[in-house]
């Protein structure tokens, strides 16, 4: 801050200070002119509210004076007035470093523990969960939810099902999250309304959901175009990212109506890499949250 601006802080802050201790002071003395009644003659409602007027009562003038005080206090002792750094020194830049480099000696010292640490023992460890789960919703919870359930309007698919599209293991997961991934899946609209519709359905029955057996009879032969990543049963394709279709779970929506907007229109998944943000060991960590999130999950299943 330069000198100009300084000097501009301090008057400002000399202004708006007397004119308050004046008027306090002044307040203090002032002798309103009222009525016989104690009222100044001002009146609401037809009459049945008028203006009096009583002396503030002594605790609120000394609390008052002890605000002045105080605030007088705190621009001698920290910055404020001006570019006066106040007699303690402290600055917001100083204590935020002194914050900052205590937390990462913190985080240092877990981060060097945890890497000891095998996968299963990180996924019990509480600090280690707690840490993940941090993580997890600074960076993740955007796409994929605070409970990391996923979101089939986005495309992010849920992460606690035990159901992963490209690899349940840690090493695929590490990778999804360090290099990010993308999903395609070519529209199919040329086929027509009525076998989408068919197809539809066929998808449908090799998950065991309610369809209509004629429409899946008749949609089963299309489907020789989705096997090809798919695979012939609607296994799936880590390989590829190409979602298991004979299970219950869905990234972009298992109902009819979903099933046939995805055929028809596509898809395309994109989940961004994170390792400008993230490291591998950081990666282990949200891995660990999410392993233990799915084994809650699914022991209350």
């Amino acid at each position: 801050m330069n000198t100009f601006w300084s000097l501009w802080v301090m008057f400002l802050v000399l202004l708006n200070a007397g004119i308050t201790l004046f008027l306090f002071m002044w307040a203090q003395k002032v002798e309103i002119p009222v009525l016989e009644d104690g009222t100044t003659g001002h009146v609401w409602a037809h009459g049945v509210l008028r203006e009096g007027v009583r002396k503030l009562p002594g605790w609120w003038a000394l609390a008052s004076a002890v605000f002045f005080v105080w605030g007088a206090t705190y621009l001698i002792l920290y910055p404020g007035f001006g570019s006066f750094k106040g007699l303690l020194g402290w600055s917001s830049h100083e204590q935020l470093a002194i914050e900052v480099a205590v937390n990462d000696a913190n985080l240092a010292e877990l981060t060097t523990r945890f890497a000891s640490l095998s996968p299963e023992q990180l996924a019990v460890d509480p600090e280690a969960l707690h840490l993940g789960e941090r993580l997890f919703v600074d960076n993740c919870a955007a796409c994929h939810q605070r409970n990391a359930r996923g979101n089939p309007q986005l495309g992010a698919p849920n992460l606690v099902d035990a159901d992963w599209i490209w690899g349940s293991d840690d090493a695929s997961i590490t990778m999804s999250i360090l290099e990010g991934r993308q999903g395609i899946m070519p529209p199919l609209g040329s086929l027509g309304a009525d076998k989408v519709t068919d197809l539809a359905h066929y998808v449908l029955s090799l998950s065991g959901a309610a369809h209509d057996q004629a429409k899946a009879a008749a949609g089963q032969p299309e489907f020789a175009l989705c096997s090809a990543c798919h695979g012939p049963t609607g296994e799936g394709n880590p390989i590829m990212g190409a979602p298991k279709l004979a299970d219950s779970i869905w990234t972009w929506g298992g109902d009819l109506a979903s099933i046939e907007h995805t055929i028809t229109n596509g898809a395309h998944g994109v989940m961004p890499a994170w390792k400008s943000r993230l490291t591998e060991g950081d990666a282990r960590v949200i891995i660990a949250w999410l392993r233990a999130q799915t084994h809650d999950r699914l022991a209350r299943l």
